[in-house]
């Protein structure tokens, strides 16, 4: 496997190629937007930095890294020689579903379809190809070149080849992959979103502030990062997907969003993204400040 192609260049999507990019592969960084894809290989070259001022890399690493990546606004051009293509599109069925058409058409027999999905099934997504066996789940963690999980989720119809192959070559990319099933949130998701809607249900009934919240789950549960803090770094957009995707899948209330969550999402409160969450994002600022709503 020498060449690699990962569609979208936001936050995971630029993580992935860099890995990729780092640990020698070819990768083809796709998306819609050009002015996108700059920037996401500048925000790479941001990261390199930071890995040279650590000593870890140097600054020939850094050249053979970007080096390595080539950007297509074309899906078809920027596929077609692909071994293995990464989709880290937005968490959305229905724009995943039409990529992976489009993908399984303009790719070789052979190549392996990876989605970077967080909640949504492989299952659904691979029935949108061809290539059922070739399909699997590649859930990397943000941020990407920090984290060491990948989430491998096979399919119902994923082969053991597949499997294996992606387990293999996950290692090399130096992560620790984990195999799991096709069930709703697999299991980094299933297991983490009920616990952030838990804690946005505790600020909503007022049982504690902000700051009490995730100072409880830091200190006394040893969690680097508080609930309400994570969920604005996750996206609060996103968490609400996800959960959307827990309580339809199951059919079970534990799994209801927040009636708080809904609201900030449809105000346009995303979290760090938007910045502007649980806590106030200014660009520069590195002082944690709880947002003004939330203040007491």
């Amino acid at each position: 496997m020498k060449n690699i192609s990962v569609i979208g260049s936001g936050t995971m999507g630029n993580g992935i190629a860099h890995v990729f990019a780092q640990t020698g592969y070819q990768v083809n960084l796709i998306d819609i937007s050009q002015d996108a894809l700059n920037k996401a290989i500048a925000t790479i070259g941001k990261n390199l930095d930071r890995l040279i001022k650590k000593e870890k890399i140097t600054e020939e690493d850094k050249t053979g890294t970007l080096s390595n990546i080539t950007t297509f606004t074309d899906l078809a051009t920027g596929v077609e020689q692909a071994d293995l293509v990464v989709e880290a599109a937005t968490e959305n069925m229905a724009i995943k579903l039409d990529l992976f058409r489009q993908i399984d058409e303009h790719t070789k027999e052979s190549c392996i379809l990876a989605s970077n999905t967080s909640s949504i099934s492989i299952t659904k997504i691979g029935s949108a190809t061809n290539r059922k066996d070739k399909v699997i789940g590649m859930h990397f963690m943000n941020p990407v070149p920090v984290m060491k999980l990948v989430e491998v989720i096979r399919g119902y119809s994923t082969s053991n080849e597949t499997t294996d192959v992606i387990m293999e070559l996950s290692k090399k990319l130096g992560k620790v992959p984990v195999e799991v099933n096709d069930y709703p949130g697999f299991v980094a998701n299933r297991i983490l979103m009920p616990m952030i809607n838990e804690a946005i249900y505790s600020l909503y009934e007022n049982v504690a502030g902000v700051e009490e919240i995730d100072t409880v789950m830091k200190l006394g549960m040893a969690h680097p990062m508080g609930p309400l803090q994570l969920a604005d770094f996750i996206g609060l957009d996103i968490c609400l997907s996800i959960l959307k995707v827990l309580h339809e899948g199951f059919g079970n209330p534990k799994y209801a969003p927040c009636p708080l969550l809904v609201n900030m999402v449809e105000a346009g409160v995303l979290g760090a993204k938007s910045g502007e969450g649980f806590y106030k994002y200014e660009a520069g600022s590195k002082e944690l400040v709880v947002s003004k709503q939330f203040q007491k």
